[in-house]
């Protein structure tokens, strides 16, 4: 097993124990505040390890099939763990279900057009719509984490929907919509066109 191989599964598992080991730390900044950590150490290996595959020829094809789960994982796990009230952690941001709902559904129907596109011999590349989904993903998810710091200091005590980092969340969720308009837009013609011979 090589090194991009390595980093990508220790994203997997740095995801598995960042979500179970978070209700468990106790207080809320110590809690999220690792979690924090963690993610963005897990962050950092999503562009290591490819960038090491291509530069010393180490792409494997465990490589491009564990690459992809770990970044789902990596996302959608965070995003159902913070849509979930942790009451005794007192005023902690959470993101709202629906954002979470449409950020899984939109990869859930991109991933089920590249299953149709690579049984009729396709191979359906991202777009940078879907590039800049994931930078805005990556930007709200730590905001939240840190319960909306250093914007805390005045919108602490307003309602969860109209914190700032949920209108990160926003931003991203609508990012993730438009992604996804725009790629069915220019894939449509997978679900009609013949399977290539």
């Amino acid at each position: 097993m090589n090194l991009p191989t390595k980093l990508t599964l220790s994203r997997i598992v740095i995801v598995v124990v960042g979500v179970f080991e978070m209700p468990t730390l106790g207080p809320i900044n110590v809690a999220y505040l690792v979690s924090f950590i963690l993610f963005i150490i897990a962050s950092i290996t999503d562009a290591l390890d490819g960038r090491i595959a291509r530069k010393y020829n180490l792409v494997t094809d465990m490589g491009k099939f564990l690459d992809p789960v770990a970044d789902k994982l990596l996302v959608n796990l965070t995003l159902i763990y913070l849509a979930i009230p942790h009451f005794k952690l007192g005023n902690q941001a959470t993101i709202p279900l629906f954002c979470v709902i449409i950020m899984i559904g939109r990869d859930l129907i991109i991933d089920a057009f590249r299953l149709a596109a690579a049984s009729k011999g396709s191979i359906l590349a991202a777009n940078i719509f879907g590039k800049l989904k994931t930078v805005f993903q990556m930007v709200a998810i730590p905001m939240v984490f840190l319960n909306s710091w250093p914007f805390a200091y005045f919108d602490g005590g307003w309602n969860n929907y109209l914190r700032i980092c949920n209108i990160a969340i926003y931003l991203a969720t609508a990012m993730s919509l438009l992604s996804l308009i725009i790629y069915l837009k220019q894939n449509w013609h997978i679900l009609t066109e013949e399977k290539k011979k």
